[in-house]
């Protein structure tokens, strides 16, 4: 069998990220790593490279003789990733308006019109990866692009919790709305708006997000004990 591990590590990882990130693999279900190994084609080296990696962001919990599960969502690690996204995208945007074209608003436009649209055919659960599309563009506007790769990193646990918000009745289109107002702020070249504007959407959604605490308690770590290895397995299966 032939592989290039990095590659293959790289490409398990981001599949991996996506699926944890979207809810794909819910929190505290198994990962068996023969099952990617199959996929992939690979030895078991990438698939371990991959969930190191994930462990590391605290997306999957490994349990040496156990085996590996999608790590429950840690609602103090999501708020604290709120507080360090909102920080650095007030930042962001008031300093977009010093750079903002006319090219850089209709791309947000742009965004802003495919979020209509997975509204309109119920796609709700594609709505993530286009507002980070959207909160990316802005990133590069202010002139500090690598804002975004914190964020992100900053950011993981906050991803799923607005990922389990998102068939929250009007919530989205109440988000859609709100990437409008930040646009009309940007196109007024006006910081102070911009600013609120801003603080408004993060902090609404966040209210929103933090409702899940409650509503969806049995995926959040802080509902549990942490499992220790030797202790009773979490239902799923283990590794082979």
């Amino acid at each position: 069998m032939t592989e290039k591990s990095p590659a293959k590590s790289d490409q398990i990882y981001e599949f991996l990220r996506r699926a944890i990130v979207r809810l794909d693999l819910e929190p505290g279900s198994a990962i068996l790593e023969k099952d990617f190994c199959t996929s992939f084609d690979v030895s078991r080296t990438p698939v371990r490279e991959a969930l190191q990696r994930l462990a590391e962001e605290d997306l999957v919990d490994i349990f040496p003789h156990s085996g590996t599960f999608v790590s429950r969502i840690s609602f103090k690690v999501a708020k604290e990733g709120f507080v360090l996204r909102r920080a650095l995208e007030v930042e962001s945007v008031r300093k977009a308006c010093e750079h903002v074209s006319e090219g850089g608003l209709a791309q947000l436009d742009a965004i802003i019109a495919r979020m209509r649209v997975i509204l309109a055919d119920g796609r709700l659960e594609d709505y993530l990866e286009v507002d980070d599309a959207f909160h990316a563009a802005i990133a590069r506007m202010s002139g500090y692009p690598r804002i975004w790769k914190f964020i992100t990193l900053a950011k993981v646990h906050l991803d799923r919790m607005r990922q389990l918000s998102a068939p929250v009745p009007g919530h989205l289109a109440e988000v859609t709305e709100q990437h409008a107002a930040i646009v009309q702020a940007l196109q007024r070249r006006n910081p102070m708006q911009a600013e609120l504007a801003m603080r408004i959407h993060l902090d609404s959604s966040f209210a929103v997000m933090a409702g899940m605490y409650d509503d969806k308690a049995a995926l959040f770590s802080e509902t549990m004990d942490k499992k220790l290895p030797g202790a009773s397995v979490p239902r799923g299966g283990l590794n082979d």
